[in-house]
């Protein structure tokens, strides 16, 4: 938790810049409507027709900015509370936490916990610069997007992400090594070494959108139809989710 209201704002603007990277990891919805969509993480461009998704304003500066901005919804009744704004990362409505909503389902518990430690692990990395006077700069919107674009699009195999502060492209393992070596003190303070590392894993075997995919090229090479091998995949999850690693 963070108690600091406006504390937290200020930790919610930062720690979004690593949201395609926590996305990435997690991605398992390369299928929609019986079709591949040739993307990694479909579940997003669908729920980006909804309206208050997608990344948090950066106009948000205090605690009592996001809680205008907020009532300005809530007062006319059109929405009840902020739980119905759904953005990639949210003020909880009822605990003082972040609450981080961009991830995909991740069939292995291993997975999810990877991703948990990692955002957990990255929020103590920014509380504890910030005890110190230092800051994750703040890059605007459309950047950030277009790195949950690529995350969104690309397997963990092909990925690169841009490294806003070098001014480069850079794959992802080697981004996920930088990231280790950055939290390292906080994944120990927090217990959490061994699942933050695990993302080395993930990046070795791919997530369950790469998974999925391997299962239903298999099914077909075997001679199923499209209907078929999306049967295969269907099983292939509830394996997954049911008996785990």
């Amino acid at each position: 938790g963070i108690s600091d209201d406006d504390l937290r704002i200020d930790l919610m603007n930062q720690v979004t810049y690593f949201i395609p990277h926590l996305l990435a990891l997690s991605t398992s919805s390369p299928f929609f409507d019986g079709y591949d969509t040739g993307m990694q993480s479909y579940r997003k461009s669908i729920f980006k027709a909804m309206p208050r998704t997608g990344l948090p304003p950066q106009i948000f500066s205090t605690w009592s900015e996001y809680r205008r901005h907020v009532n300005a919804l809530v007062g006319p009744g059109i929405i009840e509370d902020a739980t119905k704004i759904w953005w990639e990362i949210r003020p909880s409505d009822r605990y003082p936490t972040l609450e981080f909503r961009a991830s995909d389902v991740c069939p292995y518990i291993e997975d999810s916990l990877t991703v948990a430690s990692l955002y957990l692990a990255l929020l103590r990395m920014l509380w504890r610069r910030r005890t110190v006077n230092q800051r994750w700069r703040i890059y605007a919107n459309f950047l950030i997007e277009e790195n949950l674009w690529r995350a969104q699009r690309y397997p963990l195999a092909e990925l690169t992400l841009i490294d806003f502060g070098q001014s480069e492209t850079k794959p992802y393992p080697v981004l996920v090594e930088e990231l280790l070596e950055l939290i390292a003190e906080d994944a120990e303070a927090l217990g959490v070494v061994d699942e933050v590392q695990r993302a080395r894993r993930i990046i070795e075997v791919g997530t369950s959108a790469d998974r999925q995919r391997r299962v239903y090229a298999e099914a077909v090479s075997k001679g199923a139809d499209n209907h078929g091998a999306l049967v295969a995949v269907v099983d292939h999850l509830i394996d997954e989710t049911t008996r785990g690693l």
